[in-house]
């Protein structure tokens, strides 16, 4: 399906992204990759098997990596989101060592879901709760309230727009103190808290069992710069949040999706915000 607005153009493919990127992309056509493959800790797919070996899994996305490096532009930017359970939590620190063999890493960050604070460091005392979580009932792990985002360059030496997702100050004497404050901006740092939003039915708001918000690839885009990201990947498009973040932002878009169920979702979603858009 592809989908003309304005100046931008998205286009979605129901297809593996293996022979996908390779048949319908150009070397070094593509600015920015965000996505989130399959993690191998046995997420329940419509068709997909999450639970392969784990040395099949790698050598997969060994080759997936590969493909990526060809597609990507030498100031590129691929931003793989990935996470783990409590019982197996090698998989990100195994899937970002098989990617080490073809790109550089750049950034860690991490993708909050849910955090609690409370700090008396300013005098009030603040307790604050936010955010969503799938609690787990085990006497030996923690909640799982977050995951990985492993920022990949060819280099590891590309220039971010690092202020274009700053923050403010707390302090504010810092934006006249401090030589490298620019209006009362600060770098976010490499933990960025974004909670799913409510829902009251996953089957029909949230089909997908592990999508991200389209705000986490907005802010993975505007950290590479607007001006240099004409284009934007996403391999393994899910329901399409991407498309929905490249469609704000103006920028033109290419997924792929082998699922069907999930590739319709994807395109409904974005016929629908561009007509929200409109």
């Amino acid at each position: 399906m592809e989908i003309k607005l304005h100046n931008s153009t998205v286009k979605l493919y129901n297809e593996d992204c293996l022979s996908g990127m390779r048949a319908r992309l150009e070397p070094k056509s593509v600015d920015v990759i965000v996505t989130s493959p399959p993690y191998n800790i046995g997420v329940k797919y419509n068709q997909y098997d999450d639970s392969i070996s784990r040395d099949d899994y790698l050598q997969w996305l060994h080759e997936w990596a590969q493909i990526c490096t060809e597609i990507l532009s030498d100031e590129g930017s691929l931003f793989l989101n990935i996470g783990s359970k409590p019982s197996d939590p090698w998989v990100p620190f195994e899937v970002a060592t098989v990617m080490r063999d073809v790109f550089q890493l750049q950034n860690v960050i991490h993708w909050i879901k849910s955090i609690y604070i409370e700090n008396d460091s300013y005098g009030d005392k603040t307790s604050l709760s936010v955010g969503h979580y799938k609690p787990i009932n085990s006497k030996r792990y923690v909640n799982d309230t977050h995951e990985y985002i492993f920022h990949f360059t060819k280099t590891g030496r590309v220039e971010l727009d690092r202020l274009a997702i700053g923050v403010p100050y707390k302090d504010k004497s810092n934006v006249s103190r401090w030589q490298g404050a620019k209006a009362d901006k600060r770098c976010r740092g490499n933990t960025w808290y974004i909670p799913y939003k409510t829902i009251q039915n996953r089957n029909t708001e949230r089909p997908h069992p592990a999508s991200f918000p389209p705000e986490l690839v907005a802010n993975c885009i505007r950290l590479h710069g607007l001006e240099k990201s004409a284009l934007v990947l996403d391999p393994f498009m899910g329901i399409g949040n991407t498309a929905l973040a490249c469609i704000d932002l103006k920028i033109d878009c290419v997924g792929f999706e082998l699922d069907k169920e999930y590739f319709d979702q994807a395109c409904q979603q974005a016929m629908t915000r561009i007509t929200l858009f409109d």
